[in-house]
Order: C-alpha cells, then structure tokens, then sequence
C-alpha cells in the first residue's frame, strides 16, 4: 500500500485521505462529505471553503460527485489487497441500531443523573461522528424530540450537567421542529440558558439561539407578539415575551464574541420579534440600539451590515429608538457613511433611517449634526449617483424637507441644491 500511488484528486483536502462519500462545494473544490461536515460544525467564525476561503452556506452548497465516486470505487476495487485497508473505504458505514438509540433515549428520562449525562455523552458522539443519513435516523427515532425535553428538564431542575452536549444536539440536527404546543416551555428553558453566566457560557448560547430560532419558528404569532390575547393564561409560569429580561439576554448576545452564523440568527430572531410595535419598544429600553451601532461599528461583513440596518430601520419606527441613535454619538454618521458603499438593502435602509429621522426628529441640534457629520452630503451624492430611482426620490425628500437649513452651509455646493429645484 506504501509504494502504490493514490490519484491526488481522490484525496480529500481536509483530512488527507482517500474520500468515501465526495461532494463539490460551489466553489469548485471537492471533500470527504465527512470531513467538510465536520469542519462546518467546528468552524467558530463564518463558514467558508477551507481552501479558496469563498463564503459556504452549511449543506445546502455540497453536490454528491456520483461521477468522482464511481472512478474511486472502480479504483479501490482493482487495488484491494490483502491488509491495504481499502476494504474499510468500500464498506459502506452501518447504519445506526435504532434499538440502542431507543435504549440511550429511555436512559435520558432516568431519574439518575450520571446515567443521564452518560446518554447526553454517547449521543452527542453519535451526532459529530456520524453523517447526514445517521442524523436523519437519530432524528427519525426521536432523539432531537428526547433532547428538547432534556433541556426543559435542565431548566425545571436547575441542572447544567450535560446541558452543551444537548444544545449541541439539538443544533446538528437540522430536519426537525418544535412542537407548538411545547414552545412556550421551550422558550423559557433557552431563556435562562441565555441568562446562564458560566464556563463556555459563549458557547452555550451559541448553540442555544440556533435551538431558539426553530422555537420562534414555531410559535404562534399571539406568542411572539407579547400575548396580546394570551399572556394572562400563562403568566403565573411564564414570562417570555412578556419579560424584559427575555429581549435583554437575546439583545446581550450582540455584544459577545459568538460566532458569525450565530450572530446572524440573533439578528434575525430580533427582526422578526420587532414586527409587532411593543416588541421595537422592549428592545429599545433593554439597549438594542446601542449594541446594533456598536456591533456595525467594527466593519462586520456585509450581510451581518444588511442585517443590522434592517434592525435599525424597525427600531427607528419607534419615538424612542430614533432618540436613541440620534444620542448615540456615532450613530447618524454610522449610518449616513453606509449609504451607497455596502448593498443596495443597506443603502435602502440607511435612507429610511434618515427619512424617519428628518421627519419625526428634526431638532435644530440633530440638522446641525446630520450636515457635521456628512449625512446631508451622502443625500446630495445620490441625486448625482446612477443608483435606483426610488432612493434618489428618497434622498430628494429628505433635501426638500430641510433645504432652508442645510441650503446656506458651506459645507454642500449650492449647484447641489439647486440641480434639484423644489
């Protein structure tokens, strides 16, 4: 085996071994489906192609290379010999028992807590080692459903043993949903996972948001909404959305060094949870402006950008969120200094944010700071700029609305102004 020569493009780039189950990235470039599953569920920073570093999106961007599979098991077929190890590739990996999964299942309900963090343990093994077919069985026997519960009883209890291992579950396992009528009890046991302050309490939460979003997914819009018609049923067990302290551990992830997919997902729950006005108005008091301007404030990449603005423009909706950023001292430049350098949906954002501004918060002091700090040039830019028409109307709005303050100040062209006659 030592002196036979392995075609190169039938090793795997990441653990240097001949592929059993290949797929193409987007990229281009090729993987163990193994190994590159693996590296997604390691990768702490955003997930990209560990040879050209372009951005990857999990499993969704991997295509069995059926054609790359066939040349190497007609190749491993012809060079098998006795004690070469090639019988281990051409094997295919057994299915999991779905007795012992049943077993290790019965053992989480167990009323012994070394039983069931031993469980926790060799579940947790099953999913990192195991591939997209042993994930979707342990789901089909109801192993993300064992750990859900598992969390709850975690919470109930106020045990942490096993409790990273369960969330890590729970985050592998990708094709399962929470059942709606259990997404309240759900939500409160993640919401004291988020106040937890604790060894690799980062990580924790990291794991536990992604378990969030599938929850917010399920819950009834009643329930995100702050229980408008529902809060009284269940307000001597549950707090929820109801709670301060719900908006305020999700809004503090913003401000921990979490991972960048597990950013996105924060960011995205807080969207969705402001879509209804007391929402906007909780994130508001609990800081959410605050941690968005500083967040933008070290050059994210641009779809966390997008994301933030998109926050930004439904907080802004609210008296007090546009009070917020205007106090904040960096905010109208933050935002006036990503119109027309990130995308298109931030550009559109940004102008929204400047529009609900000239109109609901124009004090002279907040006029002053937008031509300070270039927000009134960047509107000028645009009407002198090739991009859509609709944010050049935006942008002319704005100019009209105070033209009789910022029209004399050195600072812009009078030709600027006058291009654009009202």
């Amino acid at each position: 085996m030592d002196e036979l020569a392995v075609p190169p493009y039938f090793i795997c780039p990441i653990s240097l071994q001949i592929m059993k189950d290949p797929v193409t990235a987007t990229t281009g470039i090729t993987y163990d489906r193994e190994s590159i599953e693996n590296w997604f569920l390691t990768s702490k920073d955003a997930i990209f192609c560990p040879l050209t570093k372009q951005p990857l999106t999990k499993a969704s961007d991997l295509t069995p290379n059926h054609t790359l599979h066939r040349l190497i098991k007609s190749w491993l077929v012809e060079n098998a010999t006795p004690g070469s190890g090639f019988d281990r590739i051409l094997s295919p990996r057994p299915l999991l028992d779905k007795t012992h999964l049943r077993k290790l299942l019965r053992d989480l309900t167990a009323s012994d807590d070394g039983l069931r963090h031993d469980a926790v343990r060799k579940l947790y093994a099953l999913a990192i080692e195991g591939d997209t077919a042993c994930r979707g069985r342990m789901v089909e026997v109801g192993v993300a459903k064992g750990m859900v519960l598992f969390v709850m009883r975690c919470f109930k209890e106020g045990k942490v043993g096993g409790l990273e291992e369960g969330l890590k579950i729970l985050s592998v396992l990708e094709s399962y949903s929470i059942c709606e009528t259990r997404v309240l009890d759900v939500i409160d046991s993640l919401n004291w996972v988020l106040g937890l302050e604790m060894e690799n309490h980062i990580i924790i939460k990291s794991y536990a948001i992604e378990v969030l979003k599938k929850a917010i997914d399920a819950a009834p819009s009643t329930v995100i909404s702050g229980y408008e018609l529902r809060y009284h049923e269940f307000e001597s067990r549950y707090q929820g959305f109801e709670s301060l302290q719900f908006f305020k551990n999700v809004t503090n992830l913003l401000r921990e060094k979490i991972s960048n997919s597990a950013l996105k997902t924060t960011l995205t729950i807080l969207t969705k949870l402001c879509h209804w006005g007391r929402n906007r108005i909780k994130l508001v008091e609990v800081g959410a402006v605050f941690n968005l301007i500083a967040l933008e404030l070290e050059k994210p990449e641009k779809n966390i950008t997008e994301l933030i603005f998109n926050l930004l423009a439904h907080l802004c909706t609210t008296a007090d969120g546009r009070a917020e950023l205007v106090r904040h001292a960096g905010g109208i430049a933050v935002v006036s200094k990503r119109i027309l350098r990130v995308s298109i949906a931030t550009t559109d954002r940004a102008i929204q944010i400047l529009s609900l501004i000239s109109k609901h918060s124009a004090r002279k002091d907040v006029l002053v700071e937008m031509l300070r700090v270039g927000a009134v040039s960047k509107l000028c830019m645009m009407m002198q700029s090739d991009c859509e028409g609709y944010l050049k109307e935006k942008a002319r709005e704005i100019l009209r609305m105070h033209s009789n303050v910022w029209s004399n100040s050195p600072c812009i062209g009078v030709y600027l102004m006058t291009r654009d006659p009202r």
